[in-house]
């Protein structure tokens, strides 16, 4: 069990990070002066977004709700390393909730 929840974790990682960065490259075009050459790995980094959606063994609607707290939690970690901005204590409280979000719906999914 520990380790399916790890490797369903780790899914919900690559998927926040290809949609991370399908987002990221056309806000560097259109708003940091970015070539746009860079609409091309965007493109395809939201196409793999899509792709690794559809390997989620869950219901879509499940999925994408359990999904919002990876991606979050993701996103803040963009924010960190990417960003160069320091999650505040906040940042970091919201990001436990919505972890605590996600396992509820997943546990509560495999209980029900």
């Amino acid at each position: 069990m520990l380790a399916e929840s790890a490797k369903l974790f780790g899914l919900f990682v690559a998927t926040a990070l290809a949609e991370i960065v399908g987002c990221y490259l056309p806000y560097l075009w259109l708003r940091r002066d970015g070539s746009a050459w860079l609409l091309l790995p965007a493109a395809a980094s939201l196409a793999l977004f899509v792709w690794l959606l559809s390997l989620h063994p869950e219901a879509a609607g499940r999925v994408y709700a359990a999904y919002g707290g990876v991606y979050v939690s993701v996103a803040l970690a963009w924010l960190w390393l990417v960003d160069a901005v320091r999650p505040t204590y906040s940042d970091l409280l919201g990001v436990g909730l919505c972890l605590t979000g996600m396992v509820v719906i997943m546990l509560g999914a495999r209980n029900a």
